[in-house]
């Protein structure tokens, strides 16, 4: 798989200076958690879910979470669990479906033990398991089954704690419980591919909803939670984790407060006007400026819950020509030593030591994102990806 690899190759070629690369879920995991991109959860309970898993895939999908927690009925879980084995079962039978990564999202520590038993060996395509409300006390059971699992099963499974706990929350249990998780998760390292952020659960203890017009990060009770999140498990000095930002909830707004978030003129440039229009109306404003603050606080990939928000996410995980310019500049051998360079753009400074760490993380999301080319900015990027 590769993402944008719904698009035909003249297209991909007029777009990317260097295009995205090919991988699969036996590739590294440094590879798949940059890669892990929009991450579109679905019900486990959808009766033509192996259908609409290779439908996605056929639009850009490369990441999926079939979702046995909040997002089905209590009474439907055992319900979903079997629908879950046989649609995987259906999947399996057909080898030349294209399949994105798969992940299930449980409820309970023996859950996992159990679907992977029950998979046999449909758990070929699972690329392992969404972990709920994780704590270092809650999660490490989670870890745990996980580990059991993989042994029995001998495929590689990964993890994806999802950290909305209110002790996460509340400011008075927040350190501790952020050092209770790495103890966690760093136990369990190699099996661990991505933090993902429940943002939703967060704005429920205080009976908070962010509205359209608004990002995670004008909640400000929710904005110093990531921070912190980010602080202590998103250090890019060898012990952090890659954190996913959160999910956004709307698709369609009836009706607006504020001033739509989309400058016209980059749009008219490329007359994409009517793309600027459907944006607005969808609330997809308000989610492109979210993608763009996830990636300013060091997130990276997104949570989505409607189909329409995958190649958004994706066309603004695209590494632009002079984010690769400076980048590449950096990292090269002979500045090893440190110093300051100015920008091939010559609109800014580099300076070697400190924008290292930068300049690696550019170049990862760069291999499976792809570089645009010098003249291909994200509006070019969106019309390409997004249909009509």
């Amino acid at each position: 798989m590769r993402h944008f690899g719904h698009l035909g190759p003249e297209v991909r070629q007029r777009l990317f200076h260097q295009e995205p690369c090919d991988f699969t879920a036996d590739s590294p995991a440094r590879l798949l958690s940059a890669a892990l991109g929009a991450t579109l959860y679905s019900p486990a309970t959808r009766p033509r879910l192996a259908e609409d898993v290779v439908k996605q895939a056929g639009r850009g999908v490369v990441s999926m979470v079939l979702c046995l927690e909040d997002s089905i009925d209590d009474a439907d879980v055992e319900h979903g669990e079997e629908n879950l084995v046989r649609q995987f079962t259906e999947l399996a039978e057909d080898p030349g479906a294209e399949i994105p990564l798969l992940f299930v999202r449980v409820r309970f520590p023996e859950q996992i033990p159990d679907l992977v038993r029950r998979l046999g060996p449909a758990v070929r395509l699972l690329s392992g398991f969404v972990l709920p409300k994780f704590t270092g006390e809650r999660g490490m059971p989670f870890l745990e089954a996980l580990e059991a699992a993989e042994a029995a099963s001998g495929r590689r499974l990964f993890a994806m704690p999802v950290l909305e706990s209110p002790e996460l929350l509340y400011r008075e249990s927040r350190v501790e419980t952020l050092e209770g998780i790495f103890r966690a998760v760093d136990k369990y390292r190699d099996r661990v591919l991505a933090l993902r952020l429940g943002v939703t659960d967060f704005c429920s203890s205080y009976g908070l909803r962010r509205a359209p017009d608004m990002t995670a990060y004008d909640v400000q009770v929710v904005a110093s939670v990531i921070a912190d999140v980010v602080n202590m498990l998103g250090r890019a000095d060898g012990t952090g984790f890659t954190v996913t930002g959160p999910v956004w909830e709307y698709f369609r707004v009836q009706e607006r407060m504020f001033k739509p978030q989309l400058r016209q003129s980059p749009f008219l440039e490329v007359q994409a006007v009517e793309l600027r229009e459907r944006l607005i109306a969808h609330a997809m404003d308000g989610l492109l400026r979210e993608i763009s603050l996830d990636h300013a606080n060091g997130l990276l990939g997104k949570t989505c819950i409607h189909p329409s928000h995958v190649l958004p996410v994706h066309a603004l995980s695209v590494v632009s020509h002079e984010e690769f310019s400076d980048a590449a500049d950096i990292l090269r051998p002979e500045r090893c030593g440190g110093g300051v360079l100015r920008s091939a753009y010559t609109n800014k400074m580099n300076e070697v030591k400190p924008h290292r760490a930068w300049a690696e993380r550019t170049l990862l999301r760069a291999e499976v994102f792809g570089v645009a080319r010098e003249d291909v900015g994200f509006v070019e990027l969106l019309a390409a990806a997004v249909p009509d």
